[in-house]
């Protein structure tokens, strides 16, 4: 056997056994949706807590106004909730909207913070720390500025919390509300609808493991106090807090049933710098919590420190290095004897790449349709090769950032 033979089988054995975990993730994702599909929220009877809901936002002029505005007919006692908008640093006319808005509701709970150069401009973690000094609810309820969650949304989020003193997040599902624009906007529907019923609910079934997702979640304000508010260094904040929150012992659940619907990229420069930020992000997250893998007490998080080592490392390497190889060896540049079994494995890794993926969207109304097949079919020769690029530039810029000592720079995602 050769050496590109070894490398080879070693390439191919890592990318199955990540495949086969994922198709595991899959099936407890479909029986967790088929447990809870027919079962109503059970809604919280005694006295509705009071909520700050933060929304950070940074020249988000653009969609600022329909997401505040959803936030206000939220079905929830609007004697009971806060928003608290961190308008931070904004260049555009977001604070002459939000002052409107303010006018237009009065006696409403709307708090607009303003920041300059100086006190924010620092990126989402500064941004929710400025607005958590200003929040007084029990409990803090996080919506990034494009959203606009469903009326029920809330509700959801603060029943499932009050019901399970376990829990000390829990978070809802968000939908692609603009996914057919373009080719580049389906794509993004399917993968995080995917991502959702595959890695949350998966996990949630399996492990009691969620990660929170950045925007329609719930918390508990004892945790952000405990853990002294969101690291101003992670620009994956998310990831980061979820570790800390199954550090204090906690769980993070997973309500489909809250659902907010999201602004996603619309062309590939813009998404490509959003995504390189969130693997950047995680990667930081990932070498912050590696020592976890060796401390006794967090044995019920190695599984998702693993998860995302195996993903953000053993994954690329082994997917560049067996591309690399077939390529070489169709080039007659090595010599590799398993080359045609590897590609029989290869097309069978993407009859379950296509058969999985369809599986996660059947679980929404309008997504199971026939054309989806043809879009995942692409999606995989495109769409998820792109992936493979924003992991390894990911990496790359982190480790750059790390060897010059320079801090992480916040992309705030540009709105359409």
């Amino acid at each position: 056997m050769t050496i590109a033979d070894i490398l080879m089988l070693i390439s191919v054995l890592c990318i199955w056994s990540l495949l086969l975990v994922n198709v595991v993730l899959i099936v407890a994702g479909y029986l967790y949706y088929i447990q809870i599909e027919e079962k109503p929220v059970p809604l919280w009877e005694g006295e509705m807590p009071f909520v700050s809901i933060m929304v950070p936002a940074h020249n988000e002029a653009k969609v600022i106004i329909q997401t505040v505005e959803s936030l206000l007919g939220l079905e929830y006692p609007h004697d009971r909730y806060e928003i608290i908008v961190i308008n931070d640093n904004s260049s555009d006319n977001s604070s002459v909207l939000l002052s409107n808005l303010q006018s237009k509701h009065p006696g409403r709970n709307l708090i607009v913070l303003n920041t300059d150069a100086v006190t924010g401009g620092k990126g989402k973690s500064n941004a929710l720390n400025l607005g958590f000094a200003q929040s007084r609810g029990e409990l803090i309820a996080i919506y990034d500025a494009d959203n606009t969650p469903e009326r029920k949304a809330l509700l959801y989020l603060v029943s499932e919390i009050m019901h399970d003193a376990s829990l000390g997040a829990v978070i809802g599902k968000f939908r692609t509300r603009n996914r057919d624009v373009n080719m580049l906007t389906r794509f993004v529907n399917v993968e995080t609808l995917s991502f959702q019923w595959m890695a949350q609910a998966g996990r949630w079934k399996l492990f009691k493991l969620c990660t929170i997702p950045g925007t329609n979640f719930i918390m508990r304000r004892e945790i952000v106090e405990h853990i002294g508010g969101w690291d101003v260094k992670a620009i994956a904040e998310d990831t980061e807090i979820s570790f800390r929150i199954y550090m204090m012992g906690y769980r993070i659940k997973f309500q489909p049933k809250a659902v907010t619907w999201e602004q996603e990229p619309q062309t590939v420069k813009v998404w490509f710098k959003q995504r390189t930020r969130w693997a950047k992000g995680n990667i930081y997250v990932i070498v912050k919590n590696i020592p976890l893998l060796f401390d006794r007490s967090a044995s019920k998080v190695r599984f998702d420190i693993l998860y995302f080592l195996s993903i953000y490392f053993l994954l690329l390497t082994s997917l560049i290095m067996s591309d690399m190889l077939l390529i070489l060896n169709a080039l007659g540049y090595v010599t590799t004897t398993i080359a045609s079994f590897s590609s029989f494995l290869w097309m069978l890794a993407i009859t379950l790449f296509v058969v999985g993926t369809f599986i996660t969207l059947i679980t929404e109304k309008g997504e199971m349709r026939l054309s989806n097949i043809w879009i995942i079919l692409f999606m995989y020769v495109s769409y998820c090769q792109l992936w493979m690029v924003v992991a390894a530039y990911g990496l790359y810029t982190y480790l750059k950032d790390l060897v010059f000592k320079r801090e992480a720079k916040w992309y705030k995602t540009e709105r359409f």
